[in-house]
């Protein structure tokens, strides 16, 4: 048992990561059903996709996540939200104040990831219930300038002096036990995982991605904005996206410049690479952990043995530490 466990009446301190159109009703289903706690992903923001997940979820507890600048454009996609009784809403990526009030306001817990200690201080003013401390190891967008090893302590001191009763998660690189064991070593009250849950059975990824993400290692992935110009998708500078490198990244990457000049050739050769599952071209969403990651499996598969190594490696090193003190 941990706060968070206790706080969301769950079995087990792990939270699905709501990755964009990655964590479907399906996949955030099975991670609740086995005793965690699925986010749907709300990401860029598609009405009619978050309908629909939601009432395929139907009465299983799960909660939302959305990138905070992409729903300023579409404020309406929280009311969506709100509107089924979510476990919670996260907010990424941007202030969450605009929407803190009316999350509080439904009575729902708001989560709010966060990759720096002034982000923190931020999610804090806002009255986060749950702050995500992403490190720079998970795959997707984040600042990527803190290692979760070090992030975790500093937030998890910075609540205990100024917002004791807030819960603080672990995010990036967390994809086994002994990631678990270790994020409630650094004074995390439980864990988000992306990475892990991407390479579930039940997460909406084509096969042919997972192949190529479980034969890499921790080394192929790499911080880049190459995508985000490829997708005109607006993220501010301090934000870059990891992901498993390829021959597309290799050759645009560090040429953004020339890349951005030539975008609508180099963009309907991404969109065809993205059709024909062409992932030399197409991106692969990972994050460093992936390198711990060989085989796709169920997520209440990965929920329990995770859940089950962490407790085996906390309590062989509460034995030793018990042998020590006699």
């Amino acid at each position: 048992m941990t706060r968070l466990t206790r706080a969301f009446a769950m079995e087990h301190p792990i939270v699905l990561a709501p990755m964009d159109l990655v964590a479907g009703a399906r996949l955030a289903t099975a991670v609740t059903d086995a005793g965690g706690l699925g986010l749907i992903g709300g990401g860029y923001g598609d009405r009619d996709w978050l309908r629909r997940e939601f009432a395929e979820a139907g009465d299983t507890r799960v909660g939302c996540g959305f990138i905070t600048w992409s729903l300023a454009d579409r404020p309406e996609l929280l009311d969506i939200a709100l509107e089924h009784g979510p476990a919670a809403v996260m907010l990424s990526f941007g202030d969450p104040m605009p929407f803190a009030a009316r999350v509080h306001d439904a009575g729902v817990p708001l989560i709010c990831q966060i990759h720096t200690l002034g982000q923190a201080r931020r999610a804090l003013e806002a009255g986060a219930n749950v702050i995500v401390t992403q490190g720079g190891e998970a795959g997707g967008h984040g600042v990527g300038t803190r290692s979760t090893f070090t992030l975790v302590p500093d937030v998890a001191d910075l609540v205990a002096r100024t917002a004791p009763g807030t819960l603080v998660l672990a995010a990036g690189g967390v994809a086994d036990g002994r990631g678990l064991a270790a994020a409630l070593a650094l004074g995390a009250d439980g864990v988000l995982v992306g990475t892990r849950f991407w390479a579930a059975h039940e997460a909406i990824v084509s096969p042919r991605a997972h192949q190529r993400a479980i034969e890499a290692d921790g080394d192929a992935t790499i911080r880049t904005s190459v995508y985000d110009i490829i997708r005109r998708y607006p993220w501010r500078g301090v934000y870059t996206g990891r992901l498993l490198r390829n021959g597309f990244i290799d050759r645009w990457h560090g040429r953004e410049s020339e890349l951005t000049a030539n975008l609508p050739h180099v963009a309907a050769e991404f969109r065809d690479a993205v059709d024909a599952e062409d992932f030399d071209v197409a991106n692969v969403i990972v994050g460093e952990a992936v390198g711990q990651i060989r085989r796709v499996m169920p997520a209440g598969e990965i929920v329990r043995r995770m859940a089950g190594d962490a407790a085996e490696i906390l309590g062989r090193f509460a034995d030793a530490s018990a042998s020590l003190r006699v």
